[in-house]
C-alpha cells in the first residue's frame, strides 16, 4: 500500500478507510495478504476504536462494523506465522465459510439473471436474453474464478450483446 508524505493539507484532504466508514461498515477484502506491518495498525485500530491520522499526533476516535474476506485458511496462516494470532481472534468473531460456486449451483441462475439486470441498467442498455442452452452451460460450467468470474462473463454478454438473445457459445 502505498505512502503520501504527510503534509498539513494533505491530513485534511484525505481520510483513512477507518475515519471514511465512520459510522458504517468496512470491508477489509482478502485480509489474508496484508503485511505483518500493517496488520499491528489495524488490530490497534479494532481494540482501540480509534486512529491516527498520517501526520497527526492526535487520535481520532471510530465507530466501524468490520467485515473481512478471504480465500484462504487463516488459522493455517496464524501457524506459518504470515498472520497475527491477535488480529485473527479479533476479526473471527462471526464466521461464514461459503463454498465456491460449483458447489452452489443453484444460485447460479440467480445470480446471472441480477447481474443481467444490474449491469444492464447501469451501462444503460436492453439487458440481453439468455437461451435455455447459455443457461444450462452456466450451470455445467465450473467457475473456477467464482462470483467475480460469473459477473465478468455477464458483462462481457452485455457488452457484445445488449438487447439481443444470446445462444451458446457466445459468451
Amino acid at each position: 500500500i502505498p505512502q503520501i508524505a504527510a503534509t498539513p493539507e494533505r491530513e485534511a484532504d484525505h481520510e483513512g478507510v477507518f475515519q471514511a466508514a465512520q459510522g458504517g461498515t468496512l470491508f477489509l477484502d482478502e485480509i489474508a495478504d496484508i503485511p505483518l506491518g500493517l496488520q499491528v495498525k489495524f488490530l490497534r485500530a479494532i481494540q482501540e476504536r480509534e486512529v491516527t491520522p498520517l501526520g497527526s499526533t492526535r487520535p481520532i476516535k471510530v465507530d466501524v462494523r468490520l467485515i473481512a474476506a478471504t480465500n484462504r485458511d487463516l488459522a493455517a496462516d496464524v501457524q506459518a506465522g504470515s498472520f497475527r494470532s491477535d488480529l485473527y481472534y479479533r476479526l473471527n468473531v462471526v464466521h461464514l465459510k461459503i463454498p465456491p460456486l460449483r458447489q452452489r449451483r443453484d444460485d447460479i441462475l440467480p445470480l446471472t439473471l441480477h447481474f443481467l439486470n444490474s449491469l444492464s441498467e447501469q451501462q444503460e442498455v436492453e439487458a440481453p436474453r439468455l437461451s435455455s442452452e447459455v443457461m444450462q452451460q452456466f450451470v455445467a460450467y465450473a467457475w473456477p474464478g467464482n462470483v467475480r468470474e460469473l459477473k465478468n462473463v455477464v458483462e462481457r454478454i452485455i457488452v457484445r450483446h445488449g438487447g439481443q438473445v444470446v445462444t451458446g457459445g457466445e459468451f
